[in-house]
Parts: structure tokens; C-alpha cells; sequence
């Protein structure tokens, strides 16, 4: 099977910097869904960031097709016969990649599951966002926004996958919370910018009046941005993951707000998750991001790309 790899190396240190008895220059493989999220994207350079600052070396595995099930099991087969020190895995499907966690557990590779939680296996630890609080949060500043009242729509992650589930069910407890708020349709967009667009598209002839949207992620909000202006139509939108899209976006007034996943800091925290397990140094048994907003009182604390951050320390976020 063809895959795609990008391969981040590090400068690795000739000699140890301190007394501490610790290893360096560990190949730490990272499997993300596809090439088209900037979540994913925001995660990779995460991940980077950490490898570097901890004299490791990252090599990423991700579908040529996204999100592909297949491919990314058939990826799965060709690292553990390369034998990493370690594994960060953000699963395609939380239930299907199973069989592959299973692999990578009978060859002895620590591995921390981020992002999407697998059904099973035995994992260093978790590290990911409060999807619901996140969309929670997102759809009551959309609530707030309209004054209560108003019709929205909600655009989809990919149906059955936990994260999805928990952003949707998030999005429909703030609709629930305010009675002038009348959910027209929830649709899929797959996390995909132009399924969205699609998907806005047909939601736009359909209903005359749309006052909001809620999308999954930022880069659907960007698709139905995108239909709403080509159909030369107004509607206050939110999305999730704090992507730079999303801070742009709002910058120009074109979105009302993004609830951030932190997928740069997810990155980080997976990272150092498995390099101090492989270190020997402790680590939680998850590590779950509070949700927190992006919007016009808070974009000066989003405004820096992904490639410009670097991690923060363990102990800042790990008490």
C-alpha cells in the first residue's frame, strides 16, 4: 500500500544536557485522519514541536484518501515491522481501528490515543478535548448572538464517530436551552470544506430563512461561508477548533466564534505523553482540554499560526 508519509527530523543531542538518566533520538510514529483538516494540520505541527524539544524524531502516517479505513490499518501494519519507539494515534474510526491497536500491543510499542477515543486497547493514555463543553459553549455564544430567537442548522462531523456525536449533542443542548431557537436540519459534512459547501448549498434552497449555523469544525463553517456568500445570504456561523481559518474569519467579521479543540496543544500533550512513558517519567491517565472560545473579546490570544507556537511546558498544563 502507498502511503503517505511526512517526515519531521530533529537535530538530536550528541550528549545528555543534565545528569538525568534519560534516552533521546527515540522515532515516534503519528497516525492523523487526513491531509485536508487543519486540525490535523495544527495537531502534526504540534506534535513536531514537541519531538523537538524533547530530541525525538516524529514520522507521520496519513491517508492519501481521508479518512480511510483501510489505509490507515494497512499503515498501521507497516510501523509496527519498523518498530518505533512510540505511537500517537488519532483513530479513523473508533471502532474499526481495533484490530490495529491490538497489533500494536502484542509488539510491545507504547502508544497514546489523542483526539477520538478507541473502543479498545491498551493505551498510555488519552489526551483530547471536552467535545461537548466545546460545542456546548460554541452554540450558546450562537444562541446569545440572536438574541434567542431564530432559525439554524447544524453541519455534521462524520456520523458515528464519538468525537461528532458529542460536538452535535453539544450543539443541540444550547438550541434546547433557548425555546425561540428552531433546529431546521442536521446534516453531514464529513469535516469536509467542500461537502459542507454542498451541503449549505441544498439547505439554502430548501429554507428560506437561516439566521445560524453550527458546524462541527471550522473547516465546514468555511464551506457554508462560502455557499452563504455565493447565494448572497446572511447567517451568524460557529465552528470548532480554533483553526487560523476560524481566527481570520472572525477577524472579518465573516464568523461569530470557534470553540478551540486545541489541536496544536493536543499535539504537544500526545507527544510528551508517549516520550515520558517510553522515559519512564509519570503521566496521567488522560489529559482533557477544558473548552474554551474563540471570538472578538479573545482572538489576541489566537492570532499566531500553528507553525509559529511552540509547546508550552509538562507542568503548565500537567499539575
Amino acid at each position: 500500500m502507498k502511503n503517505h508519509h511526512i517526515v519531521f527530523a530533529t537535530a538530536l543531542s550528541l550528549a545528555l544536557a543534565s545528569t538525568q538518566a534519560i534516552a533521546d533520538g527515540e522515532k515516534i510514529a503519528i497516525f492523523t485522519k487526513n491531509q485536508t483538516n487543519p486540525y490535523f494540520q495544527a495537531f502534526r505541527l504540534g506534535a513536531d514541536s514537541a519531538a523537538k524539544q524533547m530530541n525525538a524524531a516524529t514520522t507521520h502516517y496519513v491517508p492519501t484518501k481521508p479518512d480511510s479505513i483501510p489505509e490507515q490499518l494497512g499503515e498501521i501494519d507497516d510501523v509496527v515491522v519498523k518498530k518505533p519507539n512510540g505511537i500517537v494515534l488519532i483513530p479513523v474510526d473508533y471502532k474499526a481501528i481495533v484490530p490495529g491497536v491490538k497489533k500494536i500491543n502484542d509488539a510491545g510499542i507504547p502508544v497514546v490515543n489523542a483526539t477520538d477515543r478507541a473502543e479498545s486497547g491498551n493505551f498510555v493514555n488519552w489526551v483530547g478535548a471536552d467535545d461537548y463543553s466545546t460545542a456546548l459553549a460554541a452554540g450558546q455564544a450562537l444562541v446569545k448572538a440572536l438574541g434567542g430567537k431564530g432559525n439554524v442548522v447544524i453541519i455534521e462531523g462524520v456520523r458515528g464517530v464519538v468525537g461528532n456525536t458529542n460536538r452535535v449533542n453539544g450543539f443541540k443542548k444550547a438550541i434546547e436551552e433557548a425555546p425561540g431557537i428552531k433546529l431546521l436540519a442536521s446534516q453531514p459534512g464529513n469535516y469536509q470544506r467542500l461537502q459542507a459547501l454542498q451541503v449549505m448549498e441544498n439547505l439554502i434552497q430548501t429554507y428560506p430563512k437561516i439566521d445560524g449555523v453550527m458546524a462541527a469544525n471550522d473547516a465546514m463553517a468555511g464551506g457554508a461561508m462560502e455557499a452563504l456568500e455565493g447565494a448572497n445570504r446572511k447567517s451568524l456561523i460557529v465552528g470548532i477548533n480554533g483553526s487560523k481559518e476560524a481566527v481570520e474569519a472572525i477577524k472579518a467579521g465573516k464568523m461569530l466564534a470557534s470553540g478551540d479543540a486545541a489541536p496544536f496543544l493536543q499535539g504537544c500533550f500526545s507527544t510528551m505523553s508517549v516520550l515520558r512513558s517510553i522515559r519512564n517519567l509519570p503521566v496521567p491517565k488522560e489529559i482533557v482540554f477544558p473548552p474554551m472560545l474563540v471570538e472578538k473579546t479573545t482572538l489576541a490570544n489566537y492570532d499566531i499560526a500553528p507553525d509559529k507556537q511552540s509547546c508550552p511546558a509538562w507542568n503548565t498544563i500537567v499539575k
